[in-house]
């Protein structure tokens, strides 16, 4: 028997499968990965999340494997070299915004902080399980964190990029109620 899965995860796409089965709602205390997420969620904006999927390999090796350090330091050569490869979104803005990003993680970093621990102090350390009925877009703890991460400089973190990022590494479960991850989740 198939498993039952979300509505949105491509039956087509194996590596879409394998997202939904084993990343999306799944926790991550993953200092690199919390980060390399918060970059493609904004690189999906105005796009598929299948778009940005089929494509993480390419970020990972056009951004150093989402070093922050790295990324901080990029200037107009890396740039132009990002802006040539067909392996990513070749959208300034957003290549801007992962070097903005990189520069504002590090300040968060050298404050004594984290993504780790700044996200998840949000839900109290225990991601939410939302109920039946349809997902939202955004919420009002999205918007606050959207004002918060904006606040400390981070850009492509509007409040419908950052519910997608809070699905994405677990903050919240959204897993469809008859999903089999769902459960999995709890």
């Amino acid at each position: 028997m198939e498993k039952k899965r979300c509505s949105w995860a491509n039956p087509a796409n194996p590596l879409y499968l394998e997202y939904h089965d084993t990343e999306w709602g799944v926790p991550c205390h993953d200092e690199r990965r919390l980060f390399e997420m918060l970059n493609l969620e904004g690189a999906q904006a105005g796009l598929s999340w299948e778009t940005i999927l089929n494509k993480r390999e390419n970020y990972r090796q056009a951004f150093d494997q989402w070093d922050a350090r790295k990324i901080a330091a990029y200037g107009t050569e890396k740039v132009a070299e990002l802006l040539a490869n067909p392996g990513i979104v070749r959208n300034r803005l957003k290549v801007a915004a992962a070097i903005t990003n990189a520069q504002a993680y590090l300040r968060l970093v050298e404050g004594g902080g984290s993504l780790d621990e700044l996200m998840w102090s949000y839900v109290g350390g225990k991601p939410i399980a939302n109920g039946k009925g349809p997902r939202p877009a955004k919420t009002e703890l999205s918007d606050r964190i959207s004002r918060d991460l904006g606040k400390l400089g981070f850009k492509f973190v509007g409040s419908t990029i950052i519910y997608a990022y809070m699905q994405g590494v677990g903050l919240v479960n959204d897993h469809d109620p008859d999903c089999f991850c769902r459960k999995a989740r709890k």
